[in-house]
């Protein structure tokens, strides 16, 4: 997913090991794109990519004229954020007990 992700020019990507601080998944995937029809594509991507490797299905929630785009796998939450609203909901400090992973700038 973050190869994904950097492939098709998400930013500021970040993957979280969240599995010993919340029970409903083991890992957050945060990633800022630039605009709705970015925010759009990279949804996109994911779904696709995640399809095709791994034969999973994704719940999507939210709406990228929202600024806002969460893909479910389940033991997997990708958010797709634009900046502002990644800096409004800051998951990143809401979830600092997790382990960051990989930081992608």
């Amino acid at each position: 997913m973050v190869d994904t992700l950097e492939d098709k020019k998400g930013e500021d990507i970040l993957l979280l090991d969240i599995k010993d601080v919340a029970s409903f998944t083991d890992y957050f995937v945060l990633c800022n794109g630039t605009s709705d029809r970015m925010l759009d594509a990279l949804a996109k991507s994911v779904l696709e990519a995640t399809k095709k490797e791994y034969k999973k299905k994704s719940r999507v929630e939210g709406r990228s004229q929202e600024g806002w785009l969460v893909l479910d796998y389940g033991d997997v939450v990708v958010h797709l954020f634009s900046p502002d609203q990644r800096e409004y909901y800051d998951l990143e400090e809401l979830w600092s007990d997790g382990k960051v992973v990989l930081k992608v700038q």
